[in-house]
């Protein structure tokens, strides 16, 4: 399977970043699903598989540490990329450390997205539901 297709989780409290990345996304051809905050997307993920969950950094009640930390407990193998317009090292090198693929900073440049994606995905499966 080509990029079209797979799916892909967008998790972000600001809704013109949430849907304006989603909307890049579809054009690119993923199948595009997207959520206010960390609780919403593990609601989802109990109903859905993805292929990558990105993840805005700051989000209120559950930041994407702490989510990423959930994502990994639940629903291991899944492929996450964080961005965020506020981060600096140590949020970077505790993401990395908790297995995201990449660390993006806000504003995002397309190309660099679609580079990573486009190398992440590559021969990359739906990972096995735990539940």
């Amino acid at each position: 399977m080509g990029q079209r297709g797979r799916r892909v989780l967008v998790v972000d409290d600001e809704e013109n970043a949430r849907l304006g990345l989603s909307k890049i996304l579809e054009m690119d051809g993923y199948r595009v699903h997207s959520v206010a905050n960390g609780q919403e997307a593990l609601d989802y993920l109990q109903q859905q598989r993805v292929h990558v969950v990105i993840s805005d950094l700051q989000m209120p009640e559950m930041n994407g540490i702490s989510f990423l930390r959930e994502l990994n407990r639940n629903h291991p193998g899944t492929r996450f990329i964080m961005v965020t317009a506020h981060g600096g090292v140590e949020s970077y090198l505790e993401a990395i450390e908790l297995g995201a693929y990449e660390y993006i900073n806000k504003p995002i440049k397309l190309e660099e997205l679609r580079l990573v994606m486009k190398k992440m995905l590559k021969g990359h499966k739906l990972p096995k539901t735990t539940h």
